[in-house]
């Protein structure tokens, strides 16, 4: 029977990434089937996730999905030995209203799925106190159980012992205690950490925390505390809609945030993806019937795809007969300039009218609820797509038709409708599910 943890904190930057990491491979060291999931809209920690465990990491989001969706979603952990969900933010951290069955928090996912938090606690700069906040987590909503804590940074051994102590006033299981001089990390970048496939070390990377964390944290009881869970087995797929039946599928380091659930969707629904590499100079199969430009990091290539002329002129003759659509960085790429952060203005696709800048950074944050105005690929018009918007571009210009009425969690327009022009269409927000 499958056993489930779910892996929390306060607040961001306590190091639940990396202890998820560490605890996957230790325990799939061990021989355990391990699955992780990520709870929010993250689409660089599931690709960590894989390479831990071996085995495809998807989102459950509860902002974005409704609670069938994440049912499903869940049920590929059927046949494994451990579930580790990564929270996002803090435990209780989500938008102000609800959305298709939460408001994104990672406690929702921990009350519907039943599994107990792990919380990561940094107690860097207090003691005594730290037990409190955990206590207060403990008790802040009924349905979310605690299993335990882990200690991250902790500062000496005298250290260690007064928030154990406060710990086990407070009823509070420690399950290990992580050293601060030792600290294993993983590099950061202006969106999170870099994506896995940029990383070869990646792989020794995660073992070496997986060495780290299993000299410092009782393993053995922490799987002890983990619920047991008879998720159904996943019948279909996530339930989404192919943009088409054959999809070019733009793929490489300046082109990679797609949420894997999107893609096993579109397989699931009997599409075929063909992958293609614009910054090795490839355009779109010429066999297939829709183009995707995912996000990712297009302005720290600029230079380079600017100048990719099979690549450009592949996109712009395909775009001549077939729907090419691009999100936020995809996006970019499909409008007429976009300028690095070094102020160089590069020229793109010219697709759309669409221009950018990175020389003076502006964070796009936040959950979007679209309407469309016209179809796009997959979706017909008055569909209504929910997705995350995350990027620091300015925006200098979108001068062509709006795709969609674009409202953030709140229910508030943003000007971030997103345009068309022709066969060409893009959005700012990743696609996450369609709302149903």
């Amino acid at each position: 029977m499958t056993a489930g943890l779910l892996i929390s904190a306060p607040a961001s930057g306590a190091g639940k990434t990396t202890l998820t990491l560490a605890l996957a491979r230790a325990y799939r060291d061990r021989g355990l089937k391990v699955q992780c999931f990520k709870s929010g809209p993250d689409y660089i920690d599931p690709a960590f996730h894989a390479v831990a465990t071996g085995r495809a990491s998807v989102n459950l989001d509860s902002w974005a999905m409704g609670r069938d969706a994440i049912a499903r979603l869940a049920g590929r952990g059927a046949d494994a030995d451990l579930v580790l969900a990564e929270g996002s933010m803090g435990l209780f951290d989500g938008v102000a209203a609800r959305g298709a069955s939460g408001t994104g928090a990672t406690a929702d996912i921990a009350e519907m799925m039943g599994w107990p938090v792990l919380l990561v606690i940094d107690p860097s700069g207090q003691a005594q106190t730290a037990a409190a906040v955990a206590a207060g987590l403990r008790d802040f909503r009924a349905g979310v159980t605690l299993a335990g804590v882990i200690l991250n940074r902790v500062a000496s051994p005298r250290h260690e012992d007064l928030v154990r102590r406060a710990m086990a006033d407070a009823d509070i299981a420690v399950f290990g205690a992580l050293p601060r001089h030792a600290e294993i990390s993983l590099p950061k970048r202006h969106l999170g950490l870099v994506q896995a496939e940029e990383q070869a070390e990646v792989d020794s990377l995660i073992a070496e925390a997986a060495r780290f964390v299993a000299e410092h944290v009782e393993l053995d009881a922490v799987l002890q505390s983990a619920r047991a869970w008879s998720p159904h087995a996943a019948a279909g797929g996530p339930g989404v809609t192919p943009p088409g039946q054959r999809i070019a599928l733009a793929r490489d380091a300046a082109f990679s945030f797609v949420y894997p659930h999107m893609l096993e969707g579109w397989r699931s629904a009997g599409a075929e993806i063909v992958t293609f590499s614009p910054l090795a100079d490839e355009g779109p199969d010429a066999h297939a019937d829709v183009c995707w430009l995912p996000g990712g990091y297009p302005e720290l290539h600029a230079g380079q795809l600017a100048a990719n002329s099979r690549f450009l002129g592949g996109l712009r003759g395909f775009a001549g007969t077939r729907p090419v659509h691009g999100e936020c960085g995809g996006y970019m790429v499909l409008g007429s300039a976009l300028t690095d952060a070094d102020g160089v203005r590069h020229q793109m696709a010219g697709l759309l009218g669409l221009e950018t800048s990175y020389a003076k950074r502006r964070m796009h944050l936040g959950y979007r609820l679209a309407e469309l105005a016209a179809a796009m690929p997959g979706h017909s018009a008055g569909a209504r797509l929910r997705g995350h918007e995350f990027h620091y571009s300015t925006i200098l210009a979108q001068p062509d038709t709006p795709l969609a009425t674009v409202r953030d969690a709140t229910g508030a327009v943003v000007a971030e409708t997103g345009s068309r022009r022709g066969l060409a269409t893009g959005t700012f927000f990743h696609l996450i599910a369609e709302d149903r």
